[in-house]
């Protein structure tokens, strides 16, 4: 048997980067064996702000942000100086689809209805919209090449601005969704 801790914040949406990356910096410190740690950073200031945190570890950052047009028509979230300065600090930067909607969501939105990936959406944020996307971009990573499957990651999400959860989890591609697994939730809040 194990005792772990998670650490809770407050509420869901509001940014709580800082004390999410001492909560992944700690465990990392205490962890064996994982090399890599993924970040849902739209912008990339928090992917900037974690590899500046874990730069005395050896993992591996992946930033994953939004793909082309989500916020409008061929427009990405992050500036070309952003992924340009991820690069240098050694952080790649994917732009993707979104494991949960991607096309999905366009046909919904025109015709109404659900996928039923809404329902694996909507049964991970009754944990936190963060423990939602860290399962989203794990998949993304995967199916991009990013990461290998089967092996434990760190991955970081949030709502809005700021990051708010953290999991240890083993990633799968898409066709395999069922077989992902949690192991370790670090952070996530309460509400």
């Amino acid at each position: 048997m194990e005792r772990k801790f998670i650490t809770y914040f407050e509420e869901q949406g509001n940014d709580y980067t800082d004390d999410l990356i001492k909560a992944v910096h700690d465990k990392l410190e205490a962890s064996d064996g994982i090399k890599r740690v993924l970040i849902a950073s739209a912008t990339g200031e928090s992917a900037l702000k974690l590899q500046g945190a874990l730069d005395s570890f050896d993992v591996e950052i992946i930033n994953v942000t939004h793909h082309m047009g989500f916020s409008g028509p061929n427009e990405p979230d992050i500036s070309q100086e952003m992924v340009e300065k991820l690069e240098s600090h050694g952080i790649k930067t994917y732009f993707g689809s979104h494991a949960f909607s991607g096309a999905a969501r366009g046909v919904t939105n025109k015709y109404g209805g659900y996928s039923p990936l809404d329902v694996v959406a909507d049964t991970l944020r009754m944990f936190s919209h963060g423990i939602k996307v860290s399962a989203e971009i794990s998949i993304m990573a995967a199916d991009a090449g990013l990461i290998p499957v089967g092996e434990k990651i760190i991955a970081i999400g949030g709502r809005g601005h700021g990051v708010d959860s953290a999991v240890i989890l083993t990633p799968v591609n898409a066709k395999d969704l069922f077989k992902l697994k949690f192991h370790e939730i670090i952070a996530m809040p309460k509400e």
